[in-house]
């Protein structure tokens, strides 16, 4: 199996459950040069993610919300949520003592902070994608959930990896970061800000919220770990899909009005 090829897959079988041929010869250094795929995998997710809403949006925009939903969680096997989840564990545990943050975030377990922003990170794609059902702008699921998996190139090319483990363990933050170059990220935020510039300004957004994701790491954490990467995969998605909702009316009027 080539390389791109081999590398496309395995992207797919570590961001979501899809059925897929299996690798032979497989060594870990090629599930760290499969990253540069990752917004292609987010094309896939959000056609069928964009698909399983359309579909539920004939009967009600409600019920195009919660099979978005449904397919959206189902898809990634929560993988995301679970590092959002995580990272809100071990931020409000370690707010009194920050000594706990990699002691909290090592812990399997989920508390009530994590409980919580993970219902909250829900309610919110629930919220906006049934706000989304109500245009004709579905579609723009497809290049919102690609563009929030560019963020985890991004963010570990420019954070460097929390050392939190125990000596020898390797961690998705530092393993992605071994193979993240110029060069993908380039391509892939280039393309986002053309197909923006030409058919949907509102995704301009993802690079604002691309960007204050890695800005906030670096103020609050000084690094990133796997949990981070997911819970920024998911801020992207609810934060793209709530400036979408929000800034569509105002293209529109903008729009009419030229």
């Amino acid at each position: 199996m080539k390389s791109p090829v081999k590398h496309f897959i395995l992207a797919l079988q570590f961001l979501t459950r899809l059925p897929t041929p299996q690798i032979k010869n497989f060594v870990p250094d090629d599930l760290a040069h499969s990253a540069p795929y990752f917004p292609l995998v987010g094309c896939v997710l959000g056609v069928l993610v964009a698909g399983a809403a359309y579909v539920g949006q004939l009967v009600d925009p409600w019920a195009g919300a919660f099979l978005g939903v449904l397919f959206w969680t189902a898809l990634t096997g929560a993988l995301h949520l679970d590092g959002l989840g995580d990272l809100a564990d071990a931020l409000g545990a370690s707010h009194a003592n920050p000594d706990r943050f990699h002691e909290v975030m090592k812990d399997p377990h989920m508390g009530a902070f994590g409980a919580i922003s993970v219902l909250l990170q829900v309610m919110a794609k629930l919220i906006f994608l049934m706000l989304l059902c109500k245009t004709d702008y579905i579609w723009l699921l497809i290049p919102l959930i690609a563009a929030a998996r560019l963020g985890p190139l991004v963010w570990t090319a420019c954070l460097p990896v929390l050392k939190s483990r125990a000596p020898g363990e390797i961690g998705s933050g530092e393993r992605f970061s071994w193979a993240t170059s110029p060069v993908p990220i380039l391509f892939w935020a280039l393309s986002l800000v053309a197909f923006s510039l030409w058919l949907a300004p509102v995704l301009l957004s993802m690079v604002v919220i691309i960007a204050g994701w890695w800005l906030y790491l670096k103020i609050r954490l000084g690094g990133q770990t796997g949990d981070c990467l997911g819970a920024g995969i998911e801020i992207c998605e609810s934060a793209g899909l709530a400036s979408c909702v929000m800034l569509l009316p105002l293209v529109s009027i903008v729009g009419a009005s030229l």
